[in-house]
């Protein structure tokens, strides 16, 4: 006996202690840091002009994060910062009526979206939620992902993440509500997104 422990069975204890500190230890999430490649990430987005066709619009240039785990999803998260000075709708004075009289872009110059949760639907298909943040307005809102790649780019041999996602969401959700007799109400977004690695010590050396 040894301060009142039996040495037989003392490496019973003491696999009991590793064990209980194993559970009680934080997980430690494999997730990787990509940045978006504003280049080649862009916005689109359409709405009904006075119920006759859809207005189309881009925005370029989005910048902003992606924390991305390939074996757990659900521990992924989404942060994207979307400047609307370059807001294209094809026309300049549309261009000047939509940033003014709808996104009173001189106050919120950007558009922004911060994920809460992400579901894996299945290998190539995600469910991402969150808050999208309008003119000074916020709402929430889901996106449907397509993975589209995850590996190395052929031209910069960087590990990236390709993928388009799409949402819709009401206007009058964010506040916006200029002209409802002439624009619907219901928005429909469309990303395009190219992420780079940006941690290199987490990056595999598998092609």
């Amino acid at each position: 006996m040894i301060g009142g422990m039996d040495l037989l069975h003392a490496p019973l204890h003491r696999t009991a202690l590793l064990l209980a500190l194993s559970l009680s230890a934080p997980a430690v999430s494999a997730a990787d840091l990509y940045t978006i490649d504003p280049v080649h990430t862009r916005v689109a987005f359409r709405v009904m002009h006075a119920g006759f066709s859809p207005s189309i619009g881009t925005v370029s240039r989005p910048t902003g994060t992606l924390l991305y785990d390939a074996a757990n999803p659900a521990a992924s998260q989404v942060s994207i910062e979307i400047g609307l000075a370059t807001l294209d709708m094809g026309d300049a004075d549309w261009n000047r009526k939509v940033l003014g009289d709808f996104l009173d872009s001189r106050n919120f110059p950007s558009a922004r979206f911060q994920s809460t949760a992400v579901e894996a639907v299945s290998e190539q298909l995600l469910r991402v939620t969150g808050n999208l943040q309008i003119a000074g307005g916020s709402t929430p809102v889901t996106f449907t992902v397509i993975l589209n790649a995850h590996k190395r780019h052929p031209l910069t041999l960087k590990k990236t993440l390709g993928m388009q996602a799409s949402t819709d969401f009401s206007r009058k959700a964010l506040g916006i509500d200029a002209w409802p007799s002439v624009v619907g109400d219901r928005v429909h977004l469309d990303l395009a997104i190219e992420a780079t690695l940006t941690d290199r010590d987490s990056e595999d050396s598998t092609p």
